[in-house]
């Protein structure tokens, strides 16, 4: 079913149609000689009924066919020789839906009927009643209505087709242009990275070994080659990253804490409500919020400590990073890659995302995103 403007498009189309037909049916069964008998009434109301019914021929094509096929039944059996117009447009959003038996045995059970509904309304000469029946529905319409459907349906089908076949081609070429870069980042970076990471660490151990004091920039420069690599072999990771690899997401949350606890952050984790299953984009989301957030405290924040907070609402999932680092409300830093591709995933879902120094020292991220339950 379509949303929006499409949805409102195709429900006053369907009233018009509907009501058109109606109109057409009602004014036809006017214009013979019929009087205000109860018999009357009733075929002037199925003549209406049948007519209106297919508003619904969209969200209920097998009931709109049987309740048509009912009244023009009933409304010939009460004396009106009106044709079954009604009923075609069923046939038509019958088999345009896929339902193309239900439909051959119903059409088959109306050409019967039909006959012996004519015969009902005091027509003695079987000729006459079978020719009264072919007039209101003649073979030709109902092959026409039928291949009508069929062809939409057929054409409808090859639409969604190719739809598919354009997305799994993007797909699939998103996917070489990952592992592309991967490959790239991989050949141009990965060695240098570790070469510096070798030699620092080695001179940081033949100056310990010597007795010696190690200086302050030797022993950044083999930090930040540690975390490099750790960097850059999440990136790796990420870029080679397809459906048959599992996502990250909430439950590998407290691998990232742990993960900060080595380079000598105090983190700590807490885990409140009852967890429940989320969207995919959600439990991701969720886990580079994190990640970007602790990252960017064992990069900038000079903290001692730093808490991670997940709240599991029934609605929503409420994440809090908070930090005891050197950030002030004076001193705001500016927001980087990291915090802004943060943010864009967030809003993205739906949510909200607050990223700012603490009043009482440190810095502070804050996110809310909304989480559909299904029953």
């Amino acid at each position: 079913m379509g949303t929006g403007r499409f949805a409102v498009r195709a429900g006053l189309t369907d009233w018009a149609i509907a009501v058109g037909v109606a109109a057409a049916l009602l004014v036809t069964g006017l214009s013979g000689e019929h009087s205000a008998t109860f018999l009357d009434l009733l075929g002037y109301a199925l003549l209406t009924a049948g007519g209106l019914t297919l508003v619904v021929r969209r969200r209920a094509p097998v009931l709109v066919l049987v309740v048509t096929g009912l009244c023009a039944v009933g409304y010939q059996a009460a004396g009106f020789d009106v044709p079954a117009v009604a009923y075609l447009f069923a046939v038509y959003a019958a088999v345009r839906a896929g339902h193309r038996t239900i439909t051959v045995v119903a059409s088959v059970t109306m050409l019967a009927a039909l006959p012996l509904a004519a015969m009902a309304s005091g027509l003695h000469d079987t000729g006459e009643a079978f020719a009264q029946a072919r007039g209101a529905l003649e073979l030709a319409w109902l092959i026409a209505a039928g291949a009508a459907g069929e062809a939409l349906r057929q054409a409808e089908r090859r639409a969604d087709e190719a739809e598919r076949t354009r997305e799994e081609t993007a797909r699939h070429r998103a996917a070489e242009e990952r592992l592309h870069i991967a490959r790239e980042l991989h050949d141009s970076l990965t060695h240098q990275i570790s070469v510096i990471k070798v030699q620092a660490e080695v001179a940081v151990h033949v100056a310990r070994k010597r007795g010696e004091q190690v200086p302050e920039a030797l022993l950044a420069i083999q930090e930040a080659g540690r975390e490099a690599t750790r960097e850059l072999r999440a990136t790796l990771e990420a870029l080679r990253d397809d459906d048959t690899a599992p996502p990250r997401g909430l439950d590998h949350v407290p691998e990232l804490v742990e993960r900060a606890r080595t380079i000598g952050l105090d983190a700590t984790l807490t885990i409140e409500g009852r967890r429940h299953d989320v969207p995919a984009a959600v439990d991701r989301t969720v886990y580079r919020i994190v990640q970007e957030s602790l990252t960017n405290v064992a990069r900038h924040a000079d903290a001692a400590t730093a808490s991670v907070r997940i709240d599991c609402r029934p609605d929503a999932l409420a994440i809090r990073i908070d930090d005891d680092g050197t950030a002030t409300p004076d001193a705001a830093p500016m927001p980087g890659v990291g915090l802004l591709g943060m943010r864009e995933r967030v809003t993205a879902l739906g949510g909200w995302l607050r990223a700012e120094p603490r009043g009482e020292g440190g810095f502070t991220v804050q996110a809310e995103l909304p989480v559909e339950q299904t029953a």
